[in-house]
């Protein structure tokens, strides 16, 4: 399968409709995904990027049939990582003396995968890849979001291949922005944001700032995953900058986990306190243990505020909480509050865990939290309900 981007620009990856979960384990696909790979022909060809490896023997066959393996001229690796570069040993084999372009680190991720002395050719930003009337402009991209990522900006079509940034995890026969429902491709845009490249924020505006100071046209925007921005395509580019400036909507997201029900009934006591004092205010409840982790992030990502609760166990907190928090100290959250809740039955730690565990991982604790013994009665649900009015004023 191919799809025509410009002439003798064309995509030719592999559509992922069964994915439903993606490096390793950690990050959830509701909607599968794609490994874009794309075939840039003039009086040179050049191939960027391949696909993941268990679609590494048919991705070669059907390129085979769009063109003689021998006629690729360059091969461009803008990331190591397998769900981008998993096809190239199959590929090499067939023409194992093409120059393989990529950043140094790209070479040392490279060799460490798939122990290769390919014909490396490293690049940095400003380089310059002739395909006859056309170039290709090399730009580094460091910790977006691996060290040895690079994009190319395709001159006389104006195409920036962009590699991880602006992409996300969408299987569509409809490889254009304007062909797909738009709220769920900014559904799905906004959740690879939150998950993959909130920790980079600080990069993301740097590297946009500088390429869009370039002043070049943009006709299109081709990422390494989902669909290609072809309508407006610096539409995605403002979002990166808006979503990389300690992001935050008017939300507050109360995540909890419970044993016997008590922390919920809190969770649900304060969600009507919050409202009462502010009603227009989104409030969202999430039980951990029972919501895909990914989906949750991406709700901390929209909120200027999160709660989080958990009844206490063995002096400690449940263990879909303690996960969720060793995520959310590695995405480093900013311009966000936050703080704790839940019951116990003798000790009672949970909370000051929670708070301790926010204010390390980058958020404002804005309250000592609320702590309640065995279940909620009703005085108790009433001091949650006024925790919750608490928090929505601070």
């Amino acid at each position: 399968m191919k799809f025509e981007i410009a002439p003798n620009v064309h995509w030719v990856g592999k559509i992922d409709w069964e994915l439903r979960k993606f490096h390793g384990e950690e990050y959830s696909t509701h909607r599968g995904s794609s490994y874009n790979s794309y075939l840039v022909r003039d009086e040179k060809t050049a191939l960027i990027d391949t696909v993941w490896m268990p679609f590494a023997g048919e991705f070669v066959d059907n390129l085979a049939k769009e063109i003689d393996l021998r006629s690729i001229d360059f091969v461009i690796a803008n990331h190591a990582e397998m769900d981008h570069s998993g096809a190239m040993p199959e590929l090499m084999r067939h023409i194992p003396d093409k120059p393989v372009y990529c950043t140094a680190n790209g070479v040392k991720s490279l060799k460490g995968h798939y122990h290769q002395d390919w014909n490396f050719q490293v690049v940095k930003t400003g380089d310059k890849l002739s395909l006859g009337r056309k170039e290709l402009v090399f730009i580094e991209a460091p910790m977006l979001h691996w060290p040895d990522t690079m994009m190319e900006y395709l001159t006389g079509d104006a195409i920036l291949f962009s590699n991880d940034a602006f992409g996300q995890h969408i299987a569509s026969e409809h490889i254009f922005n304007d062909l797909v429902v738009q709220s769920e491709l900014f559904e799905e845009a906004v959740k690879y944001y939150a998950n993959i490249l909130t920790p980079f924020s600080p990069l993301v505006t740097k590297k946009i700032n500088e390429v869009v100071g370039l002043g070049l046209p943009v006709n299109a925007i081709c990422p390494s995953h989902g669909v290609i921005w072809r309508d407006n395509p610096l539409q995605i580019v403002h979002k990166y900058l808006e979503w990389a400036d300690g992001y935050q909507e008017d939300q507050i997201t109360l995540i909890y986990d419970t044993m016997w029900n008590g922390t919920r009934r809190l969770a649900e006591a304060i969600a009507k306190g919050i409202k009462e004092k502010d009603d227009k205010v989104t409030v969202k409840l999430c039980n951990i243990a029972r919501s895909d982790i990914n989906d949750v992030v991406t709700e901390i990502f929209r909120s200027k505020a999160i709660l989080l609760g958990s009844p206490t166990i063995n002096r400690g907190i449940l263990n879909a909480m303690a996960a969720l928090i060793e995520m959310v100290a590695g995405l480093k959250f900013r311009n966000k509050r936050a703080a704790a809740f839940g019951c116990y039955g003798w000790s009672g730690e949970s909370v000051k865990i929670l708070n301790e565990a926010l204010g390390k991982a980058g958020f404002e604790v804005v309250h000592e939290g609320l702590r309640t013994m065995w279940q909620p009665g009703d005085d108790e649900l009433a001091q949650a309900v006024q925790f919750g009015r608490e928090i929505a004023v601070k």
